[in-house]
């Protein structure tokens, strides 16, 4: 039987995911949930830009549209705040279904958010279901990837991750998100404010010290502005001289007072070049590139419907990439 599929929150990377869904054998979307009144009562194939109906109302009464479609999993997109997802992650999980999010705070809230942790895994756990965030970043470059590589290593003393962006090719909201178009003074009161960073490198050191075995000491987040040098354009923006482009970002995990994991990222528009790399210290020593980059938000939709499955057969609780077993792509059958 497909995997019954239901959707809530249907903004670019949700609408994204039912696209997939949509057209991949063995899931069956059965249901969408969204609070954007332009949204509701539309088809959902009409609101995903599916190019077909799906005979699938949206809807912004979940607990009704779980309860009416009994669905195998939610997939939910809504927000990158843990604290905004965790009412909606409640109200699923008293109806005893599964969640796979693209949450980023959900990908490993363990070291700084440790009381809705153990709320959400105590839930699941009573509904006896599992609860997974994932994504492109956290949930694979920067974390995910670096943790399977170190599977050859004798001895790991330390890990270097870098994301590399020409952010010319993401979304409109991605963009915004690096702060595009702003002054630095704009762009410094929206750092303060928690509007322009990218959420999770905080959870994707936590997440690459808790599997080396390594107790963290602190983790510090430094955010800076890239400066456009010369005029440069999106399909979306056109941003000037002087003004923002985007992000300069750099987590950094410390144990026993040294640097032990840095990940450092670059998102901007112009990027000469876009890549993914991990530097491993250790033995032996892993240098790994991917020229070219991996697509973020093809990425995180991928991940996200290639999830499923090993959610649907998890035991029950909040798990996170390094608990779940290797997700891979999911062509409609569940193989041996």
């Amino acid at each position: 039987m497909p995997v019954r599929v239901v959707h809530f929150g249907l903004g670019p990377i949700g609408a994204a995911v039912a696209r997939q869904v949509a057209a991949r054998p063995g899931f069956k979307v059965v249901g969408g949930i969204d609070i954007d009144p332009a949204k509701v009562g539309r088809d959902l194939g009409e609101v995903a830009g599916l190019g077909r109906r799906l005979r699938v109302k949206v809807d912004g009464d979940a607990r009704r549209v779980i309860r009416a479609t009994k669905p195998d999993v939610v997939v939910l997109c809504t927000s990158s705040s843990l604290k905004k997802v965790w009412p909606q992650l409640e109200t699923v999980l008293r109806l005893r279904v599964p969640v796979v999010s693209t949450t980023e705070e959900l990908a490993y809230p363990w070291w700084n958010q440790r009381r809705l942790a153990t709320l959400i895994d105590r839930a699941a756990r009573k509904a006896g279901v599992a609860v997974v965030g994932t994504g492109v970043n956290p949930g694979f470059t920067m974390d995910a990837l670096p943790i399977a590589l170190t599977a050859v290593c004798e001895h790991v003393s330390a890990i270097t991750v870098y994301r590399i962006q020409d952010a010319r090719s993401r979304r409109l909201p991605f963009q915004q998100k690096i702060g595009c178009g702003l002054t630095r003074r704009e762009f410094q009161a929206r750092v303060k404010e928690g509007s322009v960073r990218h959420v999770g490198l905080t959870e994707s050191i936590a997440m690459i010290a808790a599997s080396m075995g390594w107790k963290l000491d602190r983790v510090t987040d430094v955010i800076k502005p890239r400066i456009a040098e010369e005029t440069v354009s999106s399909e979306f923006l056109t941003v000037k001289p002087g003004l923002v482009c985007g992000i300069e970002q750099d987590g950094t995990g410390y144990v026993g007072g040294r640097p032990i994991i840095r990940l450092h990222m670059e998102a901007y528009l112009g990027a000469p070049e876009s890549y993914d790399a991990v530097e491993i210290e250790g033995t032996p020593p892993i240098s790994m590139k991917i020229a070219g980059g991996v697509h973020g938000d093809i990425a995180t939709a991928s991940i996200t419907v290639n999830t499923i499955p090993k959610v649907l057969t998890a035991p029950p609780g909040l798990h996170t990439m390094r608990t779940l077993p290797l997700p891979s792509w999911f062509g409609g059958r569940y193989g041996a």
